[in-house]
């Protein structure tokens, strides 16, 4: 009857064993799990820490591509604004050169304006000292300069330019010759004549009926007949040279002695 109780003493020993083995083996599995999903949870964090890191990565990527292009950018503007500099620099130069010429054109202007005065007055004196040839053509020409010269809206150069122009026209008269019909007072009458001027030097009418031949005379300030056998055809054909009716040629013509210098 004992047996029963020994076997009872030896199993409750071994009983407890086995269940402190199972209690352990439960709390060791119970860790490994922790372990596992502790170490799991790190494995994700480090998915995510690379995934940022990558990301990170690939926006310094963008900023430093975006930079050097920016840094290109900003290094041609600094040339183009370099440029620009100059420019402005040269411009504020010409702006000055332009300026101190607007200070001299003005003083010029007051200059040349009583010159230009001078000018018109000398060549009205010599249009009535010369010898009378288109004299109410030059004479309207001088007076429209002393008109011009009042006039606001005539700049200084235009002025210049017109006074030059009526001086060169004068001058062009001493090398030319010239034929043209007008009136001349002849034996107390107004005659209708062809007038014939060489240069400076001669200037003779020849009335349309070639019956009269004359020449002004500057000494007497008067027209003085001329023999008419003598100067009648020769007349006629230096009137037809200067119309360009006939090629130029010899001509026996009297020429007005020029005046000494006193």
């Amino acid at each position: 009857m004992q047996f029963p109780s020994l076997i009872r003493r030896l199993i409750s020993p071994a009983l407890a064993t086995l269940l402190l083995l199972l209690s352990a083996s439960v709390n060791a599995a119970d860790k490994v799990d922790k372990i596992i999903t502790n170490e799991q949870a790190r494995t994700n964090e480090s998915v995510e820490s690379q995934g940022k890191i990558n990301k990170t990565h690939d926006k310094t990527g963008d900023l430093l591509a975006n930079y050097k292009s920016l840094f290109k950018i900003v290094e041609g503007l600094e040339v183009y604004n370099g440029l620009l500099q100059k420019q402005l620099d040269d411009q504020d130069s010409e702006l000055t050169q332009i300026e101190t010429s607007i200070k001299d054109v003005a003083l010029i202007e007051r200059q040349i304006i009583p010159l230009m005065v001078r000018m018109i007055d000398s060549l009205d004196q010599f249009v009535k000292l010369d010898i009378p040839f288109l004299k109410d053509e030059r004479t309207t020409r001088v007076n429209r300069l002393h008109k011009m010269m009042e006039k606001s809206d005539v700049t200084a150069a235009e002025k210049f330019r017109r006074v030059m122009e009526a001086y060169q026209i004068e001058n062009d008269y001493g090398r030319t010759i010239e034929a043209y019909r007008g009136t001349a007072n002849v034996a107390g009458k107004e005659r209708e004549v062809d007038f014939l001027r060489i240069g400076r030097t001669s200037l003779i009418y020849q009335s349309t009926s070639r019956e009269l031949t004359g020449m002004w005379d500057q000494a007497s300030k008067s027209w003085q007949q001329l023999p008419a056998e003598i100067y009648r055809n020769q007349v006629t054909r230096g009137l037809k040279i200067a119309r360009k009716q006939i090629a130029p040629d010899l001509l026996m013509l009297p020429v007005q002695a020029a005046e000494a210098v006193k």
